[in-house]
């Protein structure tokens, strides 16, 4: 996507919007799962954002540090009821520039697939490894690119929602030399047009796997979604545990 810049993809804007167009009805288990591996905590969440899943397991008595790049997703937490309570280190999650260790260490909903090279994403798992304690896990949550060998012409238009005064169309470009999903939200209404775009580098599991390894960590489990249903090749995402 040419002049692409990953801050527009979550500045002021889009974190106002954030919260609606992330709804998702799996937040609690994702937080059950989370709860269930912390060993108590302390935990740190990789991109926290606005707290979806951080907020809640910070109600349930975990300690919760954080990693963002957007001054303006931190903006949105630190105006929730107890985001005030959480540390957010502000810069590349990538680089995971905090001090000590943690049991658990996680990113959700994508999040890895924001680091749009392979060297990134190698280097996101060397520096996770850093700060994981002996038993410690890292968690991540992604997509199954499988989907994407079906689309017609490498492209896509999905209807996201459609309401009476608005529409939300989700237009996708799929790059598969260089891995890449690029594409944008478009917002349809009365106001007038909005666009919020993205852009992913996706992996194949497989891939992750063997970037793990490069960092001293293994596979430990792997699942379809939070309820730890099978995965199988009909998945479109997955679970994955890496420890030591």
């Amino acid at each position: 996507m040419e002049h692409y810049d990953p801050m527009t993809s979550f500045d002021e804007e889009a974190a106002e919007l954030y919260d609606v167009s992330d709804a998702r009805d799996d937040t609690m288990e994702t937080v059950a799962f989370l709860e269930g591996i912390a060993a108590g905590g302390p935990a740190l969440e990789l991109a926290i954002g606005t707290g979806r899943v951080a907020l809640p397991l910070a109600e349930r008595g975990i300690r919760m540090d954080g990693i963002d790049l957007s001054p303006a997703m931190v903006a949105k937490l630190r105006a929730k009821p107890g985001g005030d309570r959480i540390t957010v280190t502000m810069g590349d999650f990538a680089a995971v520039p905090v001090d000590g260790e943690y049991p658990l260490i996680y990113l959700v909903f994508n999040t890895l697939f924001n680091l749009l090279t392979q060297d990134d994403q190698v280097r996101c798992f060397e520096n996770v490894a850093k700060h994981l304690t002996p038993d410690g896990v890292f968690v991540i949550e992604v997509f199954t690119p499988t989907y994407l060998n079906r689309l017609r012409d490498d492209q896509y238009v999905d209807a996201e929602n459609v309401k009476v005064d608005e529409v939300w169309l989700d237009v996708g470009r799929h790059d598969p030399v260089k891995q890449l999903l690029i594409e944008s939200h478009v917002v349809l209404s009365r106001a007038g047009v909005r666009v919020y775009p993205i852009v992913a580098r996706y992996a194949w599991p497989s891939e992750l796997d063997l970037m793990a390894r490069i960092a001293g960590l293994r596979l430990k489990e792997r699942w379809a979604n939070w309820r730890r249903e099978p995965f199988t090749a009909a998945s479109r995402s997955h679970i994955s545990v890496y420890g030591r």
